[in-house]
C-alpha cells in the first residue's frame, strides 16, 4: 500500500504576516507545498491529506485543485480548537490552533496507511521523500517511527533567528532526545549561535542534525498520542497559547518506552518562509533547481529530469 503524505497547513503564520501556505513561489505562482506534494508522488506516495482549518477548505480547493486532482488522491482533515471529541464540553478559549500534535491527531480518521508529516511551508527535496518512503515501506512498524535530520547549516533564514530541534543520536541512528535551540541564526564571527535558557550565547556546528518537522509514522501514533493530547488539554486548558507539538510528545514516548526513533540523516538543503524578506530568497532557490532541471517550469504540465 502506498504512503500518504501529511501536511501540516492549520497554523497562522503570524511572523510571515500572511497565509504563505497558499503563497506563490515558483516560476508559475506555484506554492512551495506543490514542490512537496510533485516530490512524493515521484517517491511513490499515493495520497495526500491537509490538515487545515474548516474555514480555509474553499481556498484551498480554489489553490489545489486544478494542480493536484487527478495526479493523486487528496483529503481534508480538520483542526479545530474545541475538543468535544476528547470529552471537553465547555468552551476553551484559544488564541490560536493547539499544535502540530493535536493537528496530527486531526488525520485519524482519514489516515489508515504509514504516511508522513510535513510542514506546508518547508522545502524538503526529492532525496527526502525518497529516504522517507523507503523507511516506510521496509522498517516502520507500530513502535517503530522515523523522523529526517537535517544539517543545521542547510536550514538556517538570512532575514532573522529560527527555532530548531537538535537531534541527539545514538550509535545506532536512534533518536535519544531532541533540544530545542531558540534564536539560532549564523554569527559571522563565531558560527552557528543560539540562546540558551540563561540567555547567554551557545554554539552549534553546521554539521549538527535538526528536525524540520518530517516524520514518518504508522497508524499506531494515534492510539499512542491521543491520551498525551487529553492530560495535556487538562493541564493546560487555561492558557490559550500552549501548544501540544509532535517532538515534544516524540519525547515522551521515548522516556515511557514506548516508541522508538530513526533519525534520517539527509545532506540536501531545506529551506522556507518563516518572514516575508524570506520570500525573495526562496523563489531564487527554486528559480535555480528548475534552471538545473530538477524540476520542470511548469511543475504540473511539464517533467522533470
Amino acid at each position: 500500500m502506498k504512503p500518504t503524505l501529511v501536511i501540516l497547513a492549520a497554523g497562522m503564520a503570524s511572523r510571515y504576516g500572511g497565509n504563505k501556505q497558499i503563497d506563490g513561489f515558483g516560476p508559475n505562482n506555484e506554492t512551495i507545498l506543490e514542490y512537496s506534494i510533485f516530490d512524493a508522488i515521484r517517491a511513490g506516495f499515493g495520497k495526500v491529506c491537509f490538515i487545515i482549518r474548516k474555514e480555509h477548505q474553499v481556498v484551498f480547493e480554489e489553490k489545489f485543485a486544478k494542480s493536484i486532482n487527478g495526479q493523486v488522491e487528496v483529503e481534508y482533515a480538520f483542526q479545530e480548537p474545541q475538543l468535544t471529541e476528547y470529552g471537553f464540553d465547555e468552551y476553551i478559549e484559544r488564541s490560536k490552533p493547539w499544535g502540530t500534535g493535536h493537528a496530527l491527531l486531526a488525520a485519524k480518521g482519514a489516515v489508515k496507511e504509514n504516511f508522513s508529516v510535513i510542514n506546508a511551508d518547508d522545502f524538503y527535496s526529492l532525496t527526502a521523500f525518497q529516504q522517507m518512503a523507503n523507511f516506510l515501506a521496509n522498517d516502520a512498524n507500530d513502535d517503530y517511527f522515523a523522523l529526517l535530520g537535517y544539517k543545521i547549516g542547510k536550514t538556517l533564514s538570512d532575514s532573522g533567528p529560527v527555532t530548531r530541534g537538535v537531534c541527539a543520536v545514538s550509535d545506532t541512528g536512534e533518536l535519544k532526545r531532541l533540544d530545542e535551540r531558540a534564536k539560532v541564526y549564523r554569527n559571522a564571527e563565531s558560527g552557528i549561535e543560539f540562546v540558551q535558557p540563561d540567555g547567554t550565547p551557545g554554539l552549534l556546528n553546521d554539521g549538527d542534525l535538526v528536525s524540520m518537522n518530517f516524520w514518518g509514522f504508522t497508524p499506531a501514533i494515534f492510539s499512542l498520542l491521543e491520551p498525551l493530547f487529553v492530560t495535556f488539554v487538562q493541564q493546560n486548558k487555561q492558557d490559550p497559547k500552549a501548544e501540544f507539538l509532535i517532538p515534544e510528545a516524540a519525547q515522551i514516548l521515548l522516556q515511557q518506552g514506548k516508541a522508538a526513533f530513526k533519525v534520517i540523516p539527509i545532506d540536501a538543503p531545506c529551506f522556507g518562509v518563516t518572514y516575508q524578506e524570506d520570500k525573495p530568497l526562496v523563489k531564487n532557490e527554486l528559480s535555480e533547481l528548475v534552471e538545473k532541471g530538477v524540476y520542470p517550469k511548469n511543475l504540473w504540465n511539464g517533467v522533470a529530469v
